[in-house]
């Protein structure tokens, strides 16, 4: 058994990064996952390098490579009617599609959920969006960067209102990914149960509202409008970084118990036994005069004492780590997030999927593909003949590769 999923086919006619981080989860998980490219260009990431890397004449950004595992890749000209046929062919056969075109894209294809269910109505078909498919801004496109703005996500990260950044990676692709990965699992329960498939609607805003968590709840329930508060944190105290004598570390303090420690280790039982700052709700009413108590004498001791401290008296904290910092860690090493893929004669690396299954693991079976690499094989499988083959590709409608 190759995963939880394995048995299930995943028709993947999205791009980018919300819809590709969904389907190479569900391929890490077992699933079969055949990736539909435009012919010529394919996946807009394939070029959104530097870094890429060259591997028998072809170039893989590192973008593309870091979420198109364990899938197969075949262009098709879905323009083409001949090759809008095959897709949908091939739909008719999978349990899973998942697409990312505007809202409304692939109806003139034939290709949009009412179309495909009329052919398998089992078929779970989900639609990554900027928007949703219904609302005032159903039609516009959307990206991360724009969504982290619109969403909220902006007005809480950062140092100042006047200076908003967005968060460093796409997190707003990435936990549409998630989120899509979630839904369509759920959808497939449900097929099991009953024998029907159905649509998901995942928007990038819906899950950018949703991110806003306990600051959106702060507003629901408080009124409080949150503004940036660089590393501090907005209901607890203190749960910040620091500037320790070399460098800046981070003390996360979650309960009263372990403020009482972080006042040990820094010699100021004084501050435990305060009446401002016995309990969390206090301190965080008091923060403007504990917080420089702490700053002072945070900054009399080496990062590494301090934490060495702080993990002795079960205060959490910890340094903040480079990228490349990241991949040298101990713990990472030992839980051993990168692995490698073979990649013609080269082995590429990759970080594995995180949780760890005691009985369906996670599995890294396929390399992120060439661009239509597995062509011939796809068509194959469906039942098409040389012949056939090599008259759709003269057509224009799937591109194959050439034979070594």
């Amino acid at each position: 058994m190759t995963g939880a999923l394995e048995g299930v086919r995943v028709l993947d006619l999205s791009r980018v990064l919300a819809g590709p981080w969904a389907t190479q989860i569900l391929g890490d998980l077992g699933a079969e996952v055949i990736k539909v490219e435009r012919p010529g260009s394919g996946d807009d990431t394939r070029s959104w390098g530097p870094p890429s890397t060259e591997i028998e004449g072809q170039s893989f950004s590192a973008y593309y490579l870091v979420c198109n595992r364990n899938k197969q890749s075949i262009a098709i000209d879905i323009s083409n009617p001949e090759g809008a046929e095959l897709v949908r062919k091939l739909a008719a056969e999978s349990d899973v599609l998942v697409e990312n075109f505007k809202t409304g894209g692939l109806a003139g294809y034939g290709l949009d959920y009412d179309s495909l269910r009329a052919i398998n109505p089992r078929l779970v078909y989900c639609s990554v969006t900027g928007f949703g498919q219904t609302g005032p801004y159903a039609k516009r496109g959307g990206y991360d960067f724009l969504i982290q703005g619109m969403g909220g996500l902006m007005s809480v990260t950062g140092e100042s209102a006047e200076a908003p950044v967005k968060v460093g990676v796409p997190v707003i692709d990435l936990f549409t990914g998630l989120y899509a990965t979630i839904a369509i699992q759920a959808a497939l329960r449900h097929r099991d149960q009953t024998g029907e498939g159905q649509h998901i609607d995942c928007a990038l805003l819906d899950t950018s509202v949703a991110l806003l968590a306990n600051q959106g709840m702060n507003w629901l329930i408080g009124g409080v409008t949150p503004s940036p508060m660089g590393n501090a944190h907005p209901n607890v105290v203190p749960y910040r970084t620091f500037e320790a004598a070399d460098g800046h570390l981070i003390v996360a303090v979650g309960n009263d118990g372990q403020f009482t420690a972080l006042c040990r280790v820094l010699g100021r039982d004084d501050l435990a036994t305060n009446p401002d700052y016995l309990t969390n709700e206090s301190r965080n009413r008091n923060r403007a005069t504990l917080e420089p108590e702490l700053e002072r004498e945070i900054a009399a001791r080496t990062s590494a004492d301090l934490l060495a401290a702080m993990e002795a008296e079960g205060v959490p904290g910890g340094p903040i780590n480079r990228v490349n910092e990241v991949f040298a860690d101990p713990q990472v090493q030992a839980r051993g997030m990168v692995t490698s893929v073979a990649m013609g004669e080269e082995d590429t690396p990759q970080v594995r999927f995180p949780p760890i299954l005691s009985k369906a693991p996670a599995t890294i079976r396929r390399a992120p593909p060439a661009l239509g690499a597995d062509g011939t094989e796809v068509l194959q499988g469906m039942g098409l003949s040389d012949t056939e083959m090599q008259r759709l590709s003269k057509a224009g409608a799937v591109h194959l590769p050439v034979a070594k």
